[in-house]
Parts: structure tokens; C-alpha cells; sequence
């Protein structure tokens, strides 16, 4: 009876510690899961250095939240593109040396005041093309040295719940906040600035506010850049008007920008100073446009610029002077253009030859049919050269006079002035053709 009790318990124990050894197994699974998880997270966003900072890219990931497991020890913080639409108290708390984060393109519509704690070190906040209405200067007290502050492209109801943060704006010091940003609602605001906009009318009746700033009829504003593009600021300020359907060169172009993309839009001319706001403009790219004109001060204060691109559009020719103003480039793409070789093209080449650091690609004659497919240089060469010397004087004299003849038949002095007048040095002269 004894034995067969000890058999039991010892059963009974048995399973019990068999039991609690797969639970520990289960766990460390878990936790290894766990930890790969976030490994795993961490390799798709790219981290990298650059100029001495610490950057964390983890744009276009479908985050819907900031995770953990992320390195603390950043100076940048990318995430734009993402279907982030919150942001809880305390999220980047532990990003103490956070000096920029971007969040523009993400479908934030709600941010608790305290969501920015802990970032005393940041100076440029990007929440531009979200869905913000409303959030009060409360939520930027703990961010001491902010600087840059984009909210453009975001549905803002300009009522009494805005009063903090427009005052917040206007104040003289914060000249880059919020520079683009406008009200979308009530009706009577629409489209005004919120730097620009009487304070007092935020807290008065809907009525009172249509009254004051009634909308012209018929009135279309030109549209902007900061309202049709993206904008970035890391790693260097990019203006991305890729394939938005644009017909013209959109206005209020941020000063800072140094990169601009124009490319597959319907641009088919571009006029006297399109680009004079960015000075500091060192890319432009405008291929895929349909390009056929190009104004001759278009380009006027882009000394900076350094790469140009205009592929693939419907250029035949430079106007002279168009390239005049661009004394850094170093890059100019022409291919994909229907270029015309005739005396208008004798320009673009003249340029060239004067600014030999620039690497240019694709600049081949599509007309006339006898020069098609060949290089623009050659064809110049060959129009300068189809004329000897000694055929120009046949031609120019009508005769078989070969040049020694010709200067031999001027040496005889015609007596038709008196002798003290007359130049007795014999009288020579020589035919040049001027291309």
C-alpha cells in the first residue's frame, strides 16, 4: 500500500515539473520571438550617419504607431509616409537628443499635449499633409529651441480652439512656423494664412467672419507649392512635385529649398523668373514635361545651380542668353528632345564649347532629315566647314580671279585725285567668310 502511494505521488510530481518546463519553453520562444520582432523592425528602418548626426529612417514602412526596441541615442527621426493617425502623451520621451522629426504624409488627426515631452533638443517639427484641425500652443511649451515648424496641406478649423496656436505663429521670433498653413473652415476663412489672419475673428460668430473677409466672385488664386508638393528637409530640402498634373511652376517656393522635382507634369513653357525665390537652388529637374519653350530670363538667379535636367520634352532650341545665368552648372541632360539643326542651335553649342566642365548628354539633330541621329557638334562642324577659302573668293568675284590676282589688280592707283592727295601705299585687301 506504501509503495504503490510513493508510485503516485511521484506521478503526480512528474507531471507537474513536466508541465511547468513546457510553460518555461513556451516563454522563451515568446521572448525569442519577441526580440527577433523587433530586430527585424529595426533592419527595415535604415540607420546611417551623416555630417556627424544620427539618422533613423523608417519612412514608407505602413507604421501605424512608434514602436520600441528603436535606438534612443538619434539626432533624426524619419517617418514620413506612414498611417500613423495618433499621438499619445510621451511618445518620443525617450528620444532625448531628437533634434528633427518628420511625420508629414501620415493620417494624424488627434496629438495629446504631451506628446512632444522630452524633446528639448528638437528644432524642426514636419506634420504638414496630415488631417490636424485643431492643437493648441500648449503642445509645443516642451520644445524650448523648435525653429522649423511645417502644418501646411492640413484641414484647419480656424475657431476659438486655434486662438493659442495663431497667436503662437504670429509672434515676430517664429518666423519659420507655420508660414504655409490655412484655414479650411468656416467658409468665411477659407484659404486665408493662419500668420496672416485677425486673431479676433477666431472667436467671433460665423457670420461675423463672412462679413469681414466676404470671397470675391469668380476669384481662383494661382496655386502653390506647398499645397500641391511634398516637401522634405532631411537629409537636404527636397520640393517633390513628381506627376501632380501641374501646367505651370508653382508658386511660393520655400526659400530653403535646394532640390526641386518637376518631373512628369504638363509644363510646356517656362517664363521670365520662374525660379527667383531659390536662389540656393543646386538640382532642378523638369524632364517629362512637354517642354517646348524656355523664356530667356527664366533661369535669372539660379547662380547655384548645378544639375539640370530637361530630357525628354519638345525642345528644339535654345533662345540665346538662356543659359547665361547658370555659371556652376555641371550637369545638363537634353536627350528625348526633337533638337533642329539649323543656325538656331549654333547657341546651345557656343555655350558648351565656352563651358567645358559641364557634362551634357543627348543632344542630337532630329531634323532636317539629313542630319538626323547625328550629334549637334558634328553637324556645327561640317556647316562650318563646307566652304573653302579659295571657292569663297570664286564666288564672291564671279571670275576664275585667284586671290594673288585680286590683290595684284588693286595695287594700280586710279588717277583720278591730284597727286598730293593721293595714298601711293598700294591697296590690299582679304575675303573672310564670317560663320
Amino acid at each position: 500500500m506504501r509503495l504503490l502511494t510513493v508510485l503516485l505521488l511521484l506521478l503526480v510530481l512528474g507531471g507537474a515539473e513536466a508541465r511547468r518546463e513546457g510553460r518555461r519553453r513556451r516563454d522563451r520562444a515568446r521572448g525569442r520571438g519577441r526580440a527577433s520582432a523587433v530586430k527585424r523592425f529595426i533592419v527595415n528602418c535604415k540607420e546611417y550617419m551623416e555630417d556627424g548626426d544620427k539618422y533613423l529612417d523608417c519612412q514608407d514602412r505602413r507604421l501605424t504607431a512608434v514602436l520600441l526596441g528603436w535606438p534612443e541615442d538619434i539626432d533624426h527621426l524619419l517617418l514620413a509616409r506612414n498611417r500613423i493617425q495618433a499621438l499619445q502623451d510621451n511618445t518620443f520621451s525617450h528620444f532625448r537628443n531628437l533634434q528633427s522629426l518628420d511625420l508629414q504624409q501620415n493620417e494624424i488627426s488627434l496629438i495629446e499635449e504631451g506628446a512632444f515631452s522630452g524633446l528639448t533638443k528638437l528644432k524642426t517639427l514636419l506634420l504638414q499633409h496630415n488631417l490636424l484641425q485643431v492643437i493648441t500652443e500648449a503642445m509645443l511649451i516642451p520644445m524650448p529651441q523648435l525653429t522649423y515648424l511645417r502644418l501646411h496641406d492640413n484641414p484647419w478649423k480656424c475657431s476659438c480652439q486655434l486662438d493659442s496656436l495663431v497667436r503662437f505663429l504670429q509672434v515676430p521670433s517664429n518666423r519659420y512656423m507655420g508660414n504655409f498653413a490655412k484655414c479650411a473652415e468656416p467658409t468665411g476663412l477659407r484659404g486665408q494664412k493662419l500668420k496672416a489672419l485677425d486673431a479676433k475673428l477666431l472667436c467671433s460668430p460665423p457670420a461675423e467672419a463672412q462679413e469681414l473677409h466676404p470671397r470675391p466672385p469668380g476669384m481662383q488664386k494661382h496655386p502653390d507649392a506647398t499645397s500641391l508638393c511634398y516637401t522634405y528637409v532631411f537629409p537636404k530640402p527636397l520640393l517633390d512635385c513628381r506627376g501632380r498634373g501641374l501646367k505651370t511652376i508653382p508658386t511660393e517656393i520655400p526659400a530653403s529649398i535646394v532640390k526641386i522635382d518637376l518631373s512628369f507634369n504638363n509644363i510646356t513653357e517656362l517664363r521670365p523668373k520662374e525660379f527667383v525665390g531659390v536662389k540656393d537652388l543646386k538640382l532642378l529637374n523638369l524632364s517629362s514635361n512637354g517642354l517646348e519653350r524656355i523664356d530667356t530670363a527664366a533661369f535669372v538667379s539660379l547662380l547655384y545651380l548645378r544639375d539640370l535636367d530637361l530630357s525628354n520634352n519638345s525642345l528644339r532650341y535654345f533662345d540665346y542668353g538662356v543659359l547665361e545665368d547658370l555659371y556652376y552648372l555641371r550637369t545638363l541632360s537634353l536627350g528625348g528632345n526633337p533638337w533642329i539643326c539649323d543656325y538656331n542651335i549654333h547657341y546651345l553649342i557656343y555655350w558648351l564649347k565656352h563651358h567645358p566642365a559641364v557634362a551634357y548628354t543627348g543632344l542630337v539633330c532630329s531634323e532636317p532629315s539629313e542630319f538626323q541621329g547625328w550629334p549637334v557638334e558634328n553637324y556645327v562642324k561640317t556647316y562650318n566647314a563646307d566652304c573653302p577659302k579659295d571657292k569663297q573668293v570664286s564666288q564672291q568675284t564671279g571670275t576664275g580671279t585667284t586671290s594673288q590676282e585680286l590683290t595684284a589688280e588693286t595695287d594700280e592707283e586710279p588717277i583720278l585725285v591730284p597727286s598730293p592727295l593721293r595714298d601711293r601705299r598700294p591697296k590690299k585687301f582679304e575675303i573672310y567668310r564670317l560663320s
